[in-house]
């Protein structure tokens, strides 16, 4: 496009920035009458236009934070407990923490800090000053750092970055802030069309309907060409969160395939969470490391359920010795954030009679467990339950609705792995392979209910498929993500990028 198809393509407010490229963003919102957004929008596009080279320059801007503020006011605490000091130079421990009126955390690092720089020894419960008055009297760099900021990071002294350092490792008195400055170059093009000038032109930048009626108001005149080739803003609508879509799709797999879904709270009684799923009340999973234990007791269901678990855990039931410990009902009622949704599928089975045999459940829903978190484990996650009870269902049957399952959520590469769960018999566990971890990736496990669990919920044993997936792993291979708290950190731009659950 030559120089004058190019200025007959400027909008009024490119125009209007043009004679103050050179200056910075706030002399040109000035003098051009226009808010920082149109300024910034209007430099955009004689970027794409070619007529100016932007850059961005990021600078790390130090400042005082809430409890820095207050310092710069009152001086920090190390100097507070360094006058009391003066004045009685050996003080006991608890005199200086009732005299220096310093909460208790302000007073461990006045502590640490004036130790660090030899200012005082602590003797026999005792403080004593070892300073000299000079010290005294002289400022520390953190004081003289608090004095002067803001600063930009990369202005700093090597002394005034050891302040820094010192003071980033308590709470609240320094923060960092980015501040962004755009860099306007002005292209070769730029300069030509500068210096040739603008004349004025009446040019029409749109058609109204009064224009429509009076054919002379437009005909003789001249219109501003429009640019359709430079690139616009990407326009980002709204979406159902990526996650929220797959869980859709995931409910659609199981209600497709004649399940019905099962929902309840988040919040579980130890009953129903392990009790009822035959999970001893000394199983390491009912420990501390493993569950949130939540302060308050929840009622028990009705005496007779509760009677015929007691009796699986403690003796058994036919052909079986149970646990053989004394099982407590206390221990029942305590409150926790459910480990697993196979909870509701022990409410379910409470709730079926003969005549519903055979039936179909599902859930996806969230869980909880005080996992180390990394890449693959988080102390919460999705979990995808399932259970199928019918008296003629065999273990070839649980492994074909996995693999129907995984099939149809694109995964080809599934194993079956025999293992151990208190509550299942015979019990495996399913991976998937994952390409970019080459390894295998545990997905949860399935089994079929013992009968210590099915007779005491259900009245007799008969097989019930059932089995607890973590969905939320499954979903890592499918959004190309490679670290599960990715999925719930809300990044807006990974929102705005990610692609839309298609199978």
């Amino acid at each position: 496009m030559d120089n004058k198809k190019l200025v007959e393509s400027l909008s009024p407010h490119e125009i209007k920035i043009l004679p103050y490229l050179e200056e910075p963003i706030i002399s040109i919102c000035k003098k051009a009458n226009l808010n920082k957004v149109s300024v910034v929008r209007a430099l955009e596009y004689l970027s794409n236009k070619g007529i100016i080279k932007l850059s961005q320059e990021i600078k790390k801007i130090i400042d005082v934070g809430v409890n820095g503020a207050l310092y710069r006011k009152k001086g920090l605490p190390e100097r507070r407990l360094l006058h009391l000091l003066n004045e009685k130079r050996i003080l006991s421990l608890k005199d200086a923490i009732k005299s220096s009126k310093l909460s208790e955390d302000e007073f461990k690092a006045s502590l640490g800090a004036l130790k660090k720089k030899a200012m005082l020894e602590i003797r026999n419960g005792k403080i004593i000053l070892i300073a000299k008055k000079e010290e005294i009297s002289k400022k520390t760099p953190e004081e003289s750092l608090l004095e002067i900021l803001p600063l930009e990071h990369s202005l700093l002294t090597p002394e005034q970055l050891y302040a820094l350092n010192s003071l980033k490792s308590r709470k609240n008195i320094i923060e960092t802030t980015e501040e962004k400055t755009i860099k306007v170059i002005i292209t070769s093009i730029g300069k030509n069309i500068l210096k040739e000038g603008i004349k004025d032109q009446e040019l029409i930048e749109q058609i109204t309907p009064e224009m429509l009626k009076k054919e002379s108001s437009w005909k003789s005149k001249r219109f501003r060409r429009y640019d359709i080739i430079s690139p616009i803003p990407k326009i980002c609508g709204g979406k159902r969160h990526f996650v929220n879509q797959a869980i859709d799709y995931g409910k659609k797999i199981w209600l497709d395939l004649g399940f019905k879904e099962m929902i309840g709270p988040l919040i579980q009684s130890s009953f129903w969470n392990f009790d009822a799923l035959f999970t001893a009340q000394d199983h390491p999973v009912r420990e501390l490391q493993d569950t949130f234990f939540i302060e308050r007791k929840m009622e028990l269901p009705e005496k007779n359920l509760v009677k015929k678990v007691r009796q699986a855990h403690e003796k058994g039931i036919e052909n079986s010795k149970g646990w053989r410990y004394e099982w407590d009902e206390e221990e029942a009622k305590k409150a926790v954030l459910r480990t697993h949704t196979t909870c509701l599928s022990a409410q379910t089975l409470i709730s079926l009679k003969e005549k519903d045999f055979p039936c179909k459940f599902f859930s996806i829903g969230k869980c909880f467990r005080n996992e180390t978190i990394d890449w693959k484990h988080g102390f919460e996650f999705i979990q995808t339950e399932g259970i199928v009870v019918d008296p003629n269902v065999t273990f070839k049957h649980l492994l074909g609705y996995l693999k129907k399952f995984y099939e149809k959520m694109g995964f080809e590469k599934i194993r079956f792995t025999p293992t151990y769960f208190p509550y299942t018999e015979p019990s495996v566990e399913v991976s998937a392979w994952h390409p970019e971890k080459k390894e295998w990736l545990e997905l949860g496990g399935a089994g079929i209910f013992r009968p210590e669990v099915t007779k005491p919920l259900l009245g007799k044993a008969i097989p019930v498929l059932a089995w607890g997936q973590g969905f939320d792993r499954i979903l890592i291979d499918y959004y190309k993500i490679k670290d599960l708290r990715e999925l719930f950190k809300n990044d807006l731009n990974q929102l705005r990028k990610i692609k839309f659950w298609m199978k």
